[in-house]
């Protein structure tokens, strides 16, 4: 049962409340264990890894299926930063894991720095390649579900993936 776009919203929108705090808390450079506790995942911090893993499963599968729900989970993003900050998983560097490497940054669409999204999308690349998996194929398949506006001013999320591939 696909579950409609609003329920999924509630869901996100629990979620970046109760992260939020994490996402905004000051570092205590005078700690001593400052660095240690910045490389903890927030998800663990916020004690919601379970939650936000299914509502990020739920919401890559639907950007993947659906065409008409990628504006509206796109949008989950933007309205919810806490959220879109802390759901960064570790995706393996297989096919399966770069094209859900992939869909998450194109549902990102850019987030709030396009820099910070294209240092990401090579990154993932990069090791993907490392491991021997050809990633052209799936930017290309990822390029086409994603969106053509060129948010600010250094391409579209489609454009930096097609730019991306060899």
């Amino acid at each position: 049962m696909t579950r409609d776009l609003s329920a999924i919203e509630e869901d996100v929108a629990v979620l970046d409340a109760v992260l939020e705090p994490v996402a905004n808390a000051p570092v205590d450079l005078s700690d001593p264990d400052w660095g240690a506790k910045l490389e903890s995942a927030p998800l663990d911090r916020a004690d919601v890894r379970t939650e936000a893993d299914a509502v990020l499963t739920e919401i890559l599968a639907r950007y993947e299926a659906d065409a008409g729900a990628r504006p509206g989970l796109r949008a989950l993003f933007d309205r919810y930063p806490s959220f879109r900050w802390a759901v960064n998983p570790a995706f393996p560097a297989t096919a399966d894991g770069v094209r859900s490497a992939l869909l998450l940054l194109s549902a990102r669409d850019q987030g709030a720095d396009a820099r910070d999204e294209l240092m990401v999308l090579r990154a993932v690349c990069d090791e993907a390649r490392a491991a021997g998996v050809d990633v052209d194929p799936l930017l290309r398949e990822v390029a086409a579900m994603s969106n053509d506006v060129d948010r600010y001013g250094m391409g579209s999320m489609r454009r930096l993936l097609l730019d991306t591939a060899g």
